[in-house]
């Protein structure tokens, strides 16, 4: 298996040990681990969120909800257990359509579609800037894969240039 390759240009993954650059042991332990698989309750809490879109047209639209929507939603399915419905909530909550919603939105909807409430400045605010935080993280992401790759392939070159020259001079 060959050594894994380590970006010479991203500072936190190198430290100086002896005057020779290592990588860290953060990094080269994260790259030895398994992938994490999601816990039943993530699977659980998704499977359900599935169901509330298919059954309520306020979730399968990303309709900005209604303050209180979890005890709607607990009166109209008691089967539910409040924990896993709170998780699906949380992950409904935290999509980009969602927060999109949000953002524009002017009301917010009940179970049955229909506006009950205006949204509140402050929670425009908070979708506004957890969007505008997650497009910098997504562009800074981007950046640093275009950055990854133009170093990769500037190491190659450096590599087939030594290549050519370590046989021209034999």
């Amino acid at each position: 298996m060959p050594a894994p390759k380590f970006s010479t240009s991203d500072p936190m993954r190198w430290g100086i040990i002896g005057g020779f650059a290592q990588p860290s042991r953060r990094i080269a332990s994260e790259s030895m681990s398994e992938p994490k698989s999601p816990s039943p309750a993530k699977d659980a809490a998704r499977q359900l969120l599935k169901q509330l879109q298919e059954r309520f047209p306020v979730l399968k639209d990303a309709r900005p909800m209604a303050i209180g929507i979890d005890a709607e939603i607990l009166t109209a399915l008691p089967e539910i257990e409040k924990k896993t419905l709170r998780t699906a909530l949380r992950m409904h909550t935290g999509t980009t359509r969602y927060l999109k919603s949000m953002a524009r939105g002017e009301k917010r909807f009940n179970l049955a579609g229909e506006p009950v409430a205006d949204i509140a400045e402050e929670h425009r605010a908070r979708a506004k800037a957890m969007l505008k935080e997650r497009n910098k993280r997504r562009e800074d992401e981007e950046k640093a894969r275009r950055e990854q790759e133009a170093e990769q392939r500037r190491n190659e070159k450096l590599e087939q240039l030594a290549a050519r020259f370590s046989r021209d001079n034999k």
